[in-house]
């Protein structure tokens, strides 16, 4: 008679990311033993993220790089417990090792980049990323990333802690110019620094504006304004906010009098030739993720125990 059952199966396959096989010869060798399933998977080197999968990363770094050509570009964001361990050169080659995969192999999303061979490797990036969480020590995640292909400029601030990636519409002769590398790193810059959220006006989602609009309606109404001067009032407020959320209407952050789209105008007349932004992403590490608190004096305590 077994000594567990297959719900004991899943809920190790749940613990360790290993196959239901793998986990059943685990539990069989262990006896039932979770935890001594878990050590016979680990020194088999199967379940390396063991025990860890559950604890909160959200450090790490938000990472940006393009191939040498420079026509295709990712941006990814990899987290890990601790600031520490994203200053970690084992971690950061790790990172830049999932970009250089993401490049060259285009996955779709996270899954299928895990079953990736990964670059200048013999291994999946899932089999590396459970090798790395065993060697470094702590939870590590592959939590989102973006591929861009066409002309394209990276940019990342902060020491990992926002990664830019920026598309550009130009032709080969522009963008081979010193100062359109020049422009797109200012776009890059730009993106870093004030977080736009669309692109241009027509990115703005209809609910989006309806809802904006409805706001800033409520309030010219209570300001006591009429009804035919109120409606001027919300196309004016309404524009001032495609300027504060829409990346071409920005104000250019080294130069205030002009906008971003303005700016892009300037350079490409002065290049020769045409530029237009197509595309933008920007990852901050840990945005929007559950921090981890650190109570210094348990974890001392903890220690002597």
């Amino acid at each position: 008679m077994a000594a567990f059952t297959a719900k004991d199966v899943a809920a190790l396959r749940e613990k360790t990311g290993c196959g239901m096989m793998d986990c059943k010869k685990a539990l069989t060798e262990a006896n039932g033993d979770m935890d001594a399933a878990i050590d016979f998977l680990r020194e088999k080197g199967l379940a390396a993220a063991t025990k860890k999968a559950g604890r909160i990363a959200a450090e790490g770094v938000a990472f940006a790089c393009t191939n040498e050509a420079k026509n295709v570009g990712v941006a990814i964001e990899v987290n890990a417990e601790t600031d520490f361990v994203a200053k970690n050169a084992d971690f950061q080659n790790f990172v830049k090792t999932c970009a250089d995969t993401v490049i060259s192999e285009n996955p779709a999303d996270v899954e299928a980049l895990l079953a990736c061979k990964a670059a200048g490797t013999d291994m999946t990036v899932d089999a590396l990323l459970k090798e790395k969480i065993l060697t470094i020590g702590e939870n590590i995640k592959i939590r989102r990333f973006q591929r861009y292909e066409g002309t394209v400029v990276s940019y990342i601030h902060g020491g990992g802690r926002i990664g830019v990636l920026v598309k550009f519409e130009t032709s080969p002769e522009v963008a081979a110019k010193e100062g359109f590398e020049e422009y797109a790193k200012n776009i890059a810059m730009q993106v870093a620094a004030i977080n736009p959220s669309y692109l241009d006006e027509a990115s703005v989602p209809a609910d989006v504006v309806e809802h904006e609009k409805k706001i800033l309606t409520e309030q010219v109404i209570e300001s006591g304004k009429p009804a035919n001067i109120a409606e001027k009032i919300v196309v004016g407020r309404l524009g001032k906010f495609f300027k504060e959320v829409c990346l071409v209407d920005q104000a250019y952050v080294k130069d205030g009098d002009l906008s971003v789209q303005q700016y892009t105008a300037n350079t490409a007349k002065e290049l020769g030739g045409d530029i237009k932004i197509v595309a933008f992403v920007r990852f901050e590490k840990g945005e929007g993720l559950e921090k981890r608190e650190d109570n210094f004096a348990d974890e001392v305590a903890n220690m002597i125990k």
